[in-house]
Formats: structure tokens, C-alpha cells, sequence
């Protein structure tokens, strides 16, 4: 009974996960804004899932191109980073756009709280049912 709920629950778990994990890379992104040479990352989220969830997934490290970038904390397995390709230039090489990290963060942020709300809202069916 319980494996049945553990894999009920996969997909809404790695969701969650990996919405944390783009959230982690999307905060470092605003955070070395101004460090120069700085080159923003993200990845895609649907890919990800379906590595994660497919059992194909790699590991992927952050790596720093500049020694005063900020850390990030180990990204999800199976996450792929990859560079943004910025729509306008800067002088110092960096590769953050402000206003595009900020909506990633935010569609990102909202996505976390409508899988939120999809877990919780099984997880209230499920405790109904058992319930009676």
C-alpha cells in the first residue's frame, strides 16, 4: 500500500524538487547581476522532469566563471544547466537580464505554488477516501 502512494506521489515530489532547484538558479542569476562576466543559467523544467522521472537523469554541476560568483547549493540531479543567450549585451559580459530573470523567477514561483496546490488537493482526496 505504501509503494502504491510512494509512486502516486513521484511525480508531484520531483516537480516540486526541481521548481526548487530553477528557483536556486534563477535567485543566483539576480544575486551576481552586477559581477562581471558573469554568465546567467537556467534549465528546462519539462526536460528535467521527464529525465528525473524517466530514470535517464545525469548530474550537473554549477561552475563558476568568475571566483566572486555567488554559490549555489548542489543543483537537482539530472538538471542540465545551460547558459541564456541574452537579447541585448553589456559592457561587463554579464549575461543577466533583470527583468527577464525576475518574470522566470515569478512564472517559476507561481508554477511551485499551483503544484503545491495539486499535491495538497490529492493529498486531502486521499485522506477523504481513507477517511470514508
Amino acid at each position: 500500500m505504501i509503494s502504491r502512494l510512494d509512486r502516486e506521489f513521484e511525480f508531484y515530489q520531483q516537480a516540486l524538487q526541481l521548481r526548487s532547484a530553477r528557483q536556486q538558479v534563477l535567485a543566483s542569476n539576480i544575486a551576481n547581476a552586477d559581477t562581471p562576466n558573469y554568465k546567467a543559467r537556467d534549465f528546462d523544467f519539462a526536460k528535467a522532469l521527464q529525465g528525473v522521472l524517466s530514470g535517464n537523469a545525469t548530474s550537473a554541476e554549477l561552475a563558476k566563471t568568475d571566483p566572486r560568483h555567488l554559490s549555489v547549493p548542489s543543483v537537482f540531479p539530472g538538471v542540465k544547466l545551460q547558459y541564456s543567450n541574452p537579447y541585448q549585451s553589456s559592457l561587463d559580459n554579464n549575461t543577466v537580464e533583470m527583468d527577464v530573470e525576475r518574470n522566470k523567477y515569478m512564472d517559476n514561483s507561481i508554477r511551485f505554488e499551483a503544484d503545491l496546490t495539486a499535491t495538497t488537493s490529492k493529498i486531502k482526496v486521499m485522506l477523504s477516501a481513507i477517511q470514508g
